[in-house]
């Protein structure tokens, strides 16, 4: 049957003014996902239209094409759209320094802010479900592309694969608050197109990382 892996980006730069380009533990994490990958022969490598979804193929050896029904949900809409005094950057670096403990403050807040997202809340450009139908939309045109028993690499977020897994295994979004948030870094999901539509065969695999660059954010 022919597959598809989805591709988690390695780690971003969390807590910088321009977070989509790889920090230096996530340059490593390409690479150490590229020696995973150094038999696989895929017909087909796509990425989003992000700049870390493109660092990661490529430090991974890989040349994708970019298809935008990959890229993530704007993550900095949905937090200003929650905490509007945080459209200025150093507003939320200040608010989340003085916590203590950056990371787990940034992790509640935005926890918050995606679920006023998920329930409708307004001030987006682009709503939960519209994100989801994106995301769904994009694996299934990526399945119509492959033969019989070829490969797809998606290199994608973990938002889009959080959304598609949550709607093969359950039919609908429900999932993607749980699943989201323990997506790792380059961790691989495998679906299968057969007979039957698409399904989920593995989710979030990540033994190629090995303790030592295992990161969530």
């Amino acid at each position: 049957m022919p597959a598809i892996y989805l591709i988690r980006h390695a780690q971003a730069s969390f807590g910088a003014r321009d977070y989509d380009k790889l920090s230096a533990l996530g340059e490593q994490q390409a690479a150490r996902l590229g020696r995973t990958f150094a038999e696989v022969k895929p017909e087909l490598v796509v990425s989003g239209s992000m700049r870390r979804h493109q660092q990661t193929a490529s430090l991974a050896g890989f040349t994708a094409e970019v298809d935008p029904g990959f890229d993530e949900f704007d993550h900095q809409e949905v937090i200003v759209a929650h905490k509007p005094a945080y459209r200025r950057h150093a507003v939320m670096v200040a608010d989340l320094a003085r916590t203590g403990n950056p990371r787990r403050a940034f992790q509640e807040m935005f926890g918050a802010a995606t679920q006023r997202w998920m329930d409708g809340g307004d001030g987006y450009t682009e709503t939960f479900p519209a994100f989801c139908e994106r995301s769904e939309a994009a694996v299934r045109r990526t399945a119509a592309r492959l033969g019989k028993g070829e490969t797809a690499l998606v290199f994608t977020s973990g938002g889009p694969i959080a959304a598609v897994v949550s709607r093969l295994l359950s039919g609908g979004d429900g999932l993607w608050a749980k699943l989201n948030p323990v997506t790792i870094n380059t961790a691989i999901t495998k679906v299968v197109s057969g007979r039957g539509g698409l399904t989920v065969v593995s989710y979030n695999e990540h033994v190629h990382l090995g303790a030592d660059l295992l990161t969530y954010r």
